[in-house]
């Protein structure tokens, strides 16, 4: 089977949750998949379908927040001819598509009350029922599920059937965010990297500058994996000179000429570069030499750096360097940085 996505990380976090889905998917179970946007659980629901004894039958994917809450139980359990207007001939449901595999529903926090009753009788009976017509069809399917939601949450708000979520949750599998398994943030780069450049018909793969890779691990990665595939694509393809990348874009949309009635009041007025450069680090001269020690003070010449150039404005700082300002303010105070000079101005 030919593969343009892989599952990728060597970090204990990332490899525990992997090694719980691999021992669920011999088991005939229902699983249900947490994680952010971004963190993979669409490869995991793959990986539970192909290690499972299912893994020669059909996986049918359905993401219920795509389509408009009227037309999700005709999506998941099919039509009769007539059943509503514009339904001219009959259509099956995903469950019946899934026969004997697996159903993949992503996004099951959007459900609707009335869809999550209908796929409780499915998932407790076994069987489904067309709309426009009255009898039952038994199907055999396996059922992984995946959101990004706390569904104990929802329970608790009268969102989401407490049922249903003891149905589904036979094992749950819950991916950790990028940002806490930096141990895989330049293993995926790399990869990234080199199928990007392979893509271009690059000669050969440069690799980024050490001050590059330690900007790529410092930051917080909101949108996980599928973020740092972008930003990652993004550098490479843009990179038109010899030796290594040493331009990093975190925020794409981060311009000087972005619409004015977009722009914040505090940072409108405020000049900013088209993509951020990772700045060199200085040579250690004295102090600690271990990788966690470097890195900080990689962090912290960064952080005086971008403010600098920002004008001291923080919250200017905190849009070029792709940080929340909430963030900015606590790697500001981890390293000792809010005071004097560092306070903010407003534009």
């Amino acid at each position: 089977m030919e593969r343009t996505h892989h599952v990728i990380g060597q970090s204990s976090v990332f490899l525990d949750a992997l090694e719980l889905a691999s021992r669920a998917a011999a088991l005939d179970r229902p699983v249900l998949v947490i994680g952010e946007r971004g963190t993979g659980k669409e490869l995991v629901a793959e990986r539970l379908h192909r290690l499972s004894p299912r893994w020669d039958q059909p996986l049918v994917i359905m993401n219920c927040a795509a389509l408009p809450e009227t037309l999700i139980e005709a999506e998941l359990f099919g039509h009769e001819a007539g059943a509503f207007t514009g339904a001219t001939k009959a259509r099956p449901g995903r469950f019946e598509e899934a026969h004997n595999g697996t159903l993949f529903l992503d996004e099951l926090g959007t459900l609707s009350m009335a869809a999550q009753d209908r796929l409780l009788r499915a998932v407790e009976y076994g069987e489904v029922t067309r709309i426009g017509s009255s009898r039952p069809m038994r199907v055999d399917v396996r059922i992984v599920a995946a959101t990004n939601e706390h569904l104990p949450d929802k329970v608790a708000r009268h969102q989401f059937r407490a049922d249903l979520l003891d149905r589904l949750s036979f094992e749950v599998v819950t991916l950790p965010p990028l940002r806490a398994r930096v141990d895989d943030v330049l293993v995926l780069a790399e990869h990234f990297g080199r199928r990007m450049a392979s893509e271009l018909q690059r000669d050969g793969w440069p690799g980024f500058t050490r001050a590059a890779e330690a900007a790529l691990v410092a930051y917080q990665w909101p949108g996980n994996v599928r973020e740092l595939r972008n930003v990652v694509e993004r550098a490479v393809y843009r990179w038109d000179e010899d030796g290594p990348i040493d331009a990093i874009q975190f925020d794409p949309f981060h311009s000087p000429h972005r619409p004015a009635n977009q722009a914040p009041a505090a940072a409108a007025a405020v000049p900013a570069e088209p993509a951020l450069a990772a700045p060199k680090p200085s040579p250690a001269e004295d102090g600690p030499m271990d990788f966690k020690s470097r890195l900080a003070r990689f962090e912290c010449e960064m952080l005086q750096t971008a403010m600098a150039e920002n004008r001291f404005n923080q919250r200017a700082t905190a849009e070029a360097l792709g940080l929340s300002y909430d963030q900015l303010r606590h790697a500001l105070k981890r390293h000792g940085l809010i005071s004097g000079a560092a306070a903010e101005s407003v534009a």
